[in-house]
């Protein structure tokens, strides 16, 4: 059983909670992005990611779990058929929340809460958190020296002797730039 909200409900009982929410996160499905209060957004981002993970699955366990939260076949079918192909290789924040300022009526604070679905870019995973940061370093030196080509030639067998092999390489390109 799902642990009750603590605090005040959204405009009135838990059902009436539970309908509203289910209303946003269709209107999000359909259009892509809505704008609502950031209270609002803030209270629809779990529910509405818990369904895209569903329809990642992509069972018809899934989707009628779904179905039975949305109600309507058509935006159902717009989330498994549509959103969740582009969202398969996101392993999570499907949604993301853009505080816009207040409202002019009651001055309430806004949000506009959208579906993420630009491709996912993997960062490399490697064993030494050192190594990607001599990465980048090493591809912006233009052209190598005949010092660096052989410090790169020989390879270093020990800590001590890399760490002579870079200053040694570091003092050739000083000496090339002067």
């Amino acid at each position: 059983m799902p642990k009750p909200t603590k605090g005040p409900r959204l405009g009135g009982g838990p059902a009436h909670e539970r309908l509203l929410l289910a209303n946003l996160a269709a209107a999000l499905y359909t259009h892509g992005a809505i704008t609502t209060t950031e209270t609002k957004a803030k209270r629809l981002r779990p529910l509405a990611e818990r369904l895209i993970t569903f329809a990642k699955r992509g069972d018809l366990h899934a989707r009628r779990r779904v179905l039975s939260v949305i109600g309507d076949k058509e935006v159902v079918h717009v989330l498994f058929a549509e959103i969740a192909p582009q969202v398969a290789d996101r392993e999570g924040g499907y949604t993301r929340i853009t505080k816009i300022g207040n409202r002019k009526g009651d001055n309430a604070p806004m949000a506009r809460i959208e579906l993420v679905l630009e491709p996912v870019n993997p960062k490399p995973k490697s064993a030494k958190k050192s190594a990607p940061a001599a990465a980048p370093a090493e591809e912006v030196a233009v052209e190598e020296t005949p010092a660096e080509i052989e410090v790169e030639e020989a390879g270093a067998e020990s800590q001590a002797e890399g760490e002579a092999a870079e200053a040694a390489a570091a003092d050739a390109v000083e000496e090339k730039a002067e």
